[in-house]
């Protein structure tokens, strides 16, 4: 073909194309199809504009709207539309910055005189929104400099504050500012890429109005901030507000109260919980579980104070590099400063230490529910799931070079079936690497620990995805990232291979040379905290804890007060069997007390009456909705033994 090029698709076909053909016109040559889903596309690695002419010899992948990257493309695009109808319903308001986020995006505003938004506002921009997506303005980018920039954002102080932070590191090459134009009158400052035109939006809705600091800082100005969500569909759209409602219904902190699980006291202060007595019974259950399975696993159990003299936290560089996440010093006896640690690991290195180790006691596994402090901003504390006292269920494993394979494999296997006996099944693996800049340790050291996590990720038959730089300062780390029942992604058990707090400890054991070695350090959280994993199961069974986690399991309602006593000695019997029962008197309605077992989420409720006690049954209410009459009581008790079985392995 004359005057053509050829570019190269990800399956490495190569695709003949005119010269000046852009990535849109790749995606027609294809199908009808793929030009319809089409949003963006990456070329030679980097993400333009359909609109973007293709260079000979280059790599191209079209992003379709469905995939994470087409949904970043259309909520970065609806966020512009967004500022544009905000601006053009409040002349002389300012833009800051919309950004995609997970799920949706938002905007930041400032409005004349210092108005705020209402949320009957929404309404209102969100027509004005839609309006420009039927118009089909297209998304033309452009390219200035960093004074044109400037010029061209006169009025808008918040975009002249980003250009002027701009070099050559941050922001396009060469000091360009590049921009979007949608109309002559709208232009937003904007690294790209967008879709086509504002038509092939339209799966959007505005959420909330927030308030939020100008780059996160509290002593700057405070602007508006307008969430929203934005699919590729109206389907999409509505599976995702389904899903916002039930986490809505599953959050357990609304659930914690009407559950009696735990509580926040203002008295004790902002991400510091109390458990109940209910609470705490499923914590026992959830922690006792794990201990036994820790001690056939060959762990060994330790425990550490809640506070350290300021060395400990030097040597181990927690003070160096991880400062901002722990408290200020306590100074006691005449100057001397401790802190409340932030974590166990340096706790477990001197119970290392405490002897000389020799190769046959490795690997050596020693384990903690160990309690530990972390600052975290009142903004950002969130329930069980992001607090300031925290229970760590922390493992670490001091083992041999040689060993060190063996014992991830074995690791990530213990980590993944006990998260499977607490009802989670759907996992990912997260590989996070070294972070440029605030890590410890030579180069060959972290890359040897990276290539072993992920040699031992490759292992599990698992999805892999990489985190570049989001390693711990002593050595890079696999995450288990497991769905809910809603298909929420959590971050839980963590493993990390650590080369370097060895060395800053100086820690040795003895080989079968004789000579002395440096041990591996491996470190392990299962539930990550004890507090977070708690809510996350709260969420995942929305409060109906399964048989063997429920703090009632079975509760026994008599029909009249004359069943008062047949109601407990089949509350007696099950309870000799090792079941969690509780037996309600009659003296309220039948049907009140059915209902109230039922907002409590307790597994089963029996009924029983004149012939139960004559035939020695129960009737059986289960939480399903469920109701069988004239259950003998040995049956009811096989069935739960048996769900007990299926349900836990215990």
């Amino acid at each position: 073909m004359a005057d053509s090029i050829t570019i190269t698709l990800p399956d490495g076909t190569p695709r003949e194309l005119s010269e000046g053909a852009n990535a849109g016109d790749l995606a027609a040559s294809i199908g009808r199809g793929l030009a319809k889903a089409a949003v963006a596309a990456t070329v030679d690695g980097k993400q333009v504009d359909l609109t973007t002419p293709l260079p000979d010899g280059a790599t191209v992948a079209i992003v379709t709207s469905n995939t994470p990257e087409g949904r970043h493309v259309l909520r970065h695009s609806t966020a512009h539309v967004l500022a544009q109808a905000v601006l053009q319903l409040w002349p002389g308001a300012k833009f800051a910055i919309g950004p995609p986020i997970e799920d949706g995006f938002y905007y930041d505003f400032e409005l004349p005189g210092g108005a705020a938004f209402s949320d009957d506002d929404l309404a209102r921009i969100e027509e004005r929104m839609r309006e420009i997506v039927k118009e089909g303005q297209p998304f033309v980018r452009e390219e200035h400099s960093r004074d044109e920039g400037l010029a061209l954002f006169a009025d808008q102080p918040y975009k002249r504050e980003i250009i002027e932070g701009v070099d050559e590191t941050e922001g396009a090459e060469g000091g360009v500012v590049s921009a979007y134009r949608n109309t002559p009158e709208f232009v937003d400052l904007c690294r790209g890429p967008h879709v086509p035109s504002t038509d092939r939006l339209g799966a959007f809705k505005l959420m909330r109005v927030a308030g939020a600091y100008w780059r996160g800082d509290e002593k700057r100005p405070q602007l508006q901030r307008i969430y929203g969500t934005a699919w590729e569909s109206r389907q999409a759209l509505e599976e995702h507000l389904h899903r916002l409602e039930e986490a809505e219904r599953r959050d357990h902190r609304k659930l914690g109260v009407e559950l009696d699980l735990f509580s926040f006291p203002d008295e004790i202060g902002s991400g510091l919980a109390v458990f109940h007595p209910k609470g705490g019974l499923v914590r026992r259950l959830m922690e006792d579980y794990s201990r036994r399975r820790h001690e056939e696993g060959g762990y060994e159990f330790v425990n550490s104070p809640h506070i350290s003299k300021e060395s400990l936290f030097q040597i181990s560089g927690h003070l160096d590099w991880f400062a901002e996440g722990m408290y200020p010093p306590i100074e006691i006896d005449e100057g001397n400063r401790y802190y409340l640690k932030p974590m166990n690991c340096p706790f477990h290195i001197l119970i290392f230490r405490s002897r000389q180790r020799s190769y046959r006691e490795l690997p050596l596994r020693l384990f903690e529910f160990g309690t530990v402090y972390r600052y975290e901003k009142s903004g950002v504390v969130h329930g069980l799931t992001r607090v300031r006292g925290m229970t760590q269920d922390d493992a670490h494993i001091f083992c041999t070079k040689e060993q060190m394979a063996e014992e991830l494999h074995s690791l990530l296997t213990f980590v993944l079936d006990l998260l499977r006996d607490y009802g989670l099944d759907d996992f990912y693996l997260e590989l996070s690497t070294k972070p440029e800049g605030k890590a410890v340790g030579g180069g060959e050291e972290w890359d040897e620990a990276t290539e072993a996590l992920r040699e031992a990720a490759g292992k599990m038959d698992l999805e892999l995805v990489m985190d570049p730089g989001g390693g711990a300062f002593y050595g890079p780390k696999i995450s288990v990232q497991a769905k809910d029942a809603i298909g929420r992604t959590w971050q839980l058990s963590t493993i990390q291979v650590d080369f370097q707090l060895p060395e800053r400890f100086e820690l040795e054991y003895t080989g079968a040379d004789n000579q002395r070695h440096r041990p591996i350090m491996i470190h392990r959280a299962l539930f990550g905290t004890v507090e977070r994993f708690f809510g996350i199961l709260v969420e995942h069974y929305a409060g109906a804890f399964p048989l063997w986690l429920a703090p009632v399991q079975v509760r026994v309602l008599p029909v009249r007060d004359d069943h008062d006593g047949y109601a407990a000695s089949v509350a007696d019997r099950l309870r000799a069997a090792g079941f969690r029962v509780e037996a309600l008197d009659a003296s309220e309605p039948l049907g009140a007390r059915i209902r109230r077992g039922k907002l409590e989420k307790i597994p089963y409720v029996l009924v029983v009456g004149d012939d139960d006690v004559a035939g020695g049954t129960v009737g059986v209410n289960d939480r399903a909705g469920n109701v069988e009459r004239g259950v003998p009581v040995d049956d009811f008790l096989a069935r739960l033994a048996r769900e007990l079985v299926v349900r836990a392995g215990v």
